[in-house]
């Protein structure tokens, strides 16, 4: 039968199982069930004798012949079976299903008996095994390694157990596996000793040996893990085929008056470098796609400053967008700044502005009178056009879900993206999200910083914090000390972050000492007021939840304090350590928790104790977290594997994309025989799987 058929009609399920398995498990197919892997295995393949049973935490199977069967009576109603074998005899126990024990139960019939042994009383026994027929067919079964699927409440409520699903599958394979097509060309299993597909699933669900579950488990991992990175590298090649009407030729006036006049610094080799790399794809004739990566601090934004200026030399309209107001703010006071001097027109575009003003710059955008517009959101507005959009940054790129970057320039001419992110990414999950983009990396930090020294101190240890933020007061430095906020308790986070900001009034009391506050629930304005404070240096102390990962730019704080900082991962608690050592002083960090700790919370603690590498941090963050926790909600859907694990399997994902790459270069287009499967297969994919178009 055709794997597109609806699993109602497979035998063993009908339509009440059909129901409860596309609720419960998402399985409305054949081919969603046969892509339904266990999680787990249970070595079936060694037969004990009843003489060895020992009381032990592993299960064990056996064999032998029913020689009574009876149930007692009263309160706490028990069946208990007599089985032996040549070398002894055990007993087995059920306290629940004992109708049903009492029909299936034999006396004098052989048995395969799986489960745990247990002390019993101070006999050994077992509890709830799983019994079965000794016969022909149990044998093929589950005489070998046993699947163990995930499972949900309502399905054992609904009796279908993990022995159900193991009978459905092994009649879809029954039925279906000749019509499981392969999906690689024979070059590619040949070369890289990969099983054929079906086998593969045979072996994957039931597998007769260890060594053929490994193998099946490479070559499904494989496949999927190939079929993403070739769709990538093929999204890859068209872009940086695609013709571009915006080609960068002249480095201007602009270019040179900011290199020249404006900076009082020497760029890094780092910047340099990466600038070279921006300005090769900006004057190739083709579209830039570029991911610029680089750790807190390291100078993203004069970068970013040049490539702007490079293409307003040449005529066009730039677009930088931020994912909050506070960080679109932030990018304008900089960049107005830097250009105070310069004829550019620059305009901010966010949800706040009031609508005559925000009319006033749309048309302006439309007309060609503005140059750069800095915005959030607000600048994708479906009522919002460009004269000659010509290059897009889109700085904290992981913020924005992939169909919000498709939809910044419509249907116009696409202009050169430079995507930015400070959330230093690990080099698998890069290829796996932005795999179709170039990737520089700003790998060298601006001479004279001082590394920040970072603690880990237990609530015992609060009046040495406080010591600790009076002395950098009285040399004239500045304090951040943020609270934890959880998205599903903001009550709960005010409240702690309000408890928090009394004591801190307590022991810091005006007018000796001045402090702001920050939260979700305040007005736009007031947090905007708040910070400006903080900014000017009229606070000290600044008593914030995490609002200002990002956004706020204070040369002069020189300590941050993070409250119950095993509350966040670690690439948060990265970009919060950030906030400080913008300056030349020495800068610290110190996160704050009691004893309760978790074991991922104390590793956390432990990386950022030990480390400022911002690319460490994400590779530890990735290990401990998960790609999906990672990424939000926004990004995790292309990464939503079957089997495949970016986190496990680092080294197959390296080998499928240099597989696909090899492809790619010999057969672009796919028209070879040999690549046939290949071919059918991914425009399966780019019907069903993801909508890759609206990734940029």
């Amino acid at each position: 039968m055709k794997l597109d058929t609806s699993i109602e009609y497979l035998k063993g399920v009908g339509p009440r199982r059909a129901e409860i398995l596309n609720k419960e498990l998402q399985i409305s197919t054949f081919y969603d069930l046969l892509n339904f892997f266990p999680y787990r295995y249970l070595d079936k393949t060694k037969l004990y004798k009843i003489k060895d049973v020992k009381n032990t935490e592993s299960y064990i199977q056996f064999v032998g012949k029913i020689t009574s069967i009876y149930q007692t009576q009263g309160k706490g109603k028990r069946i208990i079976a007599k089985i032996k074998d040549e070398t002894g005899s055990i007993d087995l126990i059920w306290f629940k299903g004992l109708n049903w024990i009492k029909e299936f139960l034999k006396k004098d019939q052989e048995y395969i008996v799986f489960g745990k042994p247990v002390n019993f009383f101070g006999k050994i026994n077992f509890v709830h095994p799983e019994v079965e027929h000794n016969n022909k067919e149990n044998n093929n079964l589950s005489g070998k390694f046993a699947p163990i699927y995930p499972s949900t409440e309502k399905l054992a409520k609904s009796g279908i157990t993990n022995k159900v699903i193991q009978k459905l599958i092994s009649n879809l394979l029954s039925v279906s596996i000749n019509n499981i097509t392969e999906t690689l060309s024979e070059n590619i299993i040949s070369k890289h000793k990969i099983y054929n597909i079906q086998k593969a699933y045979q072996n994957i669900h039931f597998p007769t040996n260890n060594n053929d579950l490994k193998k099946s488990i490479f070559r499904l991992k494989f496949e999927e893990l190939f079929f993403l990175q070739l769709q990538l590298l093929f999204m890859k090649t068209k872009k940086n085929k695609k013709k571009s009407t915006f080609n960068f030729i002249d480095i201007g006036d602009n270019v040179n008056k900011l290199y020249k006049e404006c900076l009082d610094f020497d760029l890094t080799n780092a910047q340099k470098k990466v600038i070279k790399e921006i300005r090769k794809d900006l004057k190739s004739g083709y579209q830039m796609n570029r991911l610029l990566q680089g750790d807190v601090g390291c100078g993203k934004t004069i970068v970013a400053l040049f490539v702007l200026l490079i293409a307003i030399d040449n005529k066009c309209q730039v677009c930088l967008m931020a994912p909050t107001e506070i960080l679109a703010r932030q990018h304008y006071k900089t960049i107005k700044q830097y250009l105070s001097g310069f004829d550019i027109k620059i305009e901010l575009l966010t949800g706040s502005i009031k609508q005559k003003e925000k009319e006033i710059i749309i048309n302006d955008l439309k007309t060609n009178n503005i140059d750069l517009i800095i915005g959030t959101h607000a600048v994708i507005q479906k009522n919002v056009s460009f004269n000659n959009l010509g290059l897009v940054i889109i700085d904290e790129q992981h913020k924005f879900g992939v169909e919000q970057r498709g939809r910044l320039w419509g249907n116009i001419n696409p202009p050169h993206v430079l995507v930015m992110t400070a959330t230093p990414i690990p080099r698998t999950l890069s290829m796996t999200i932005y795999g179709d983009l170039d990737v520089s990396i700003i790998d060298e930090l601006p001479p004279g910083r001082k590394q920040i020294k970072t603690y880990h101190w237990l609530d015992t240890k609060r009046l040495k914090m406080f010591n600790h933020i009076k002395k950098e007061i009285s040399n004239g430095r500045q304090i951040y000390i943020v609270y934890p906020l959880i998205n599903e308790s903001e009550k709960m986070d005010y409240k702690d972050l309000m408890d928090g900001y009394k004591s801190i009034q307590r022991e810091f009391p005006s007018p000796e000492y001045n402090i702001s506050v920050v939260h979700g629930q305040m007005k736009p304005q007031d947090k905007d007021i708040e910070m400006a404070r903080f900014v000017e240096n009229k606070t000290q102390i600044m008593v914030a939840t995490n609002v200002i990962e990002v956004g706020v730019d204070v040369p002069n704080a020189s300590t941050i304090i993070i409250e119950s900082a095993n509350k966040f991962g670690l690439s948060q608690l990265h970009q919060l350590r950030g906030r400080v050592g913008r300056g030349d002083s020495q800068a610290y960090c110190i996160l704050m928790t009691n004893y309760q700790v978790s074991e991922n919370g104390i590793k956390r603690m432990q990386t950022m104790t030990q480390t400022n590498d911002g690319f460490k941090i994400a590779e530890a963050d990735l290990q401990l977290r998960g790609p999906g926790n990672m990424l939000g909600k926004e990004q995790s859907g292309i990464i939503n594997f079957n089997i495949a694990n970016i986190v496990k399997d680092q080294d197959l994902l390296m080998l499928a994309r240099e597989v696909a790459k090899k492809l790619i270069k010999e057969d672009y287009s796919l028209t070879k025989y040999e690549n046939k499967n290949i071919k059918v297969t991914l425009n399966q994919i780019r019907k069903t799987k993801y909508k890759w178009s609206r990734i940029s």
